[in-house]
């Protein structure tokens, strides 16, 4: 079962078979029942600890859009106007999908469909002057919710924080390009 995680009784994960300090609250202490760790377990501390703070984040963020709606829209902030094929090769979901996603967001006001300039042929989806703003808002908040945590980190764990966001974003745009789809030559 090397790799796979389980959700102890405090609601926290621990990889399977280890020992949590749920299982003895006296330590605290994770301890794996072996040493047959495999070549990903070195990331698993990492991944764990990133995806609890964007699931920290996501809880305090704006929810009067869908997570895959926000996605979309940072998408299309990112890559700018996309075929609604792109867009869902991008998200990773059904093109149907996207589809309906568009259409909810055409009438949110926050994307519109428009005509490729180079073939009349193909639709676009952009984002809108209020997506923009959307999307400024909502990462405002997420900023000042991610800051005032921070601030209440002593200052060498802020640091060490701060020195690892190189990585991060090397780590995203390298999903990024494994997420684009390719372009026609």
């Amino acid at each position: 079962m090397t790799g796979s995680t389980a959700v102890t009784s405090t609601g926290t994960s621990a990889k399977a078979g280890t020992r949590t300090g749920a299982d003895h609250p006296e330590d605290g202490v994770v301890e794996p029942e072996d040493d047959t760790a495999g070549p990903e377990d070195g990331a698993v501390g990492p991944a764990d600890a990133v995806y609890a703070l964007v699931s920290t984040l996501v809880r305090h963020s704006r929810r009067d859009v869908s997570l895959t709606s926000a996605s979309a829209l940072a998408t299309l902030r990112r890559t700018g106007p996309r075929r609604i094929t792109d867009l869902a090769a991008i998200e990773g979901v059904t093109q149907p999908s996207v589809t309906a996603l568009v259409t909810s967001l055409e009438r949110a006001g926050l994307v519109e469909r428009r005509s490729d300039p180079a073939d009349r042929r193909v639709v676009l989806v952009a984002l809108t002057d209020a997506g923009l703003d959307y999307l400024a808002e909502r990462r405002r908040s997420g900023v000042e919710v991610f800051a005032r945590l921070v601030d209440r980190l002593p200052a060498d764990e802020a640091a060490a924080l701060a020195a690892a966001v190189p990585a991060l974003e090397r780590l995203r745009a390298l999903d990024d390009a494994e997420r684009e789809p390719a372009t026609p030559s």
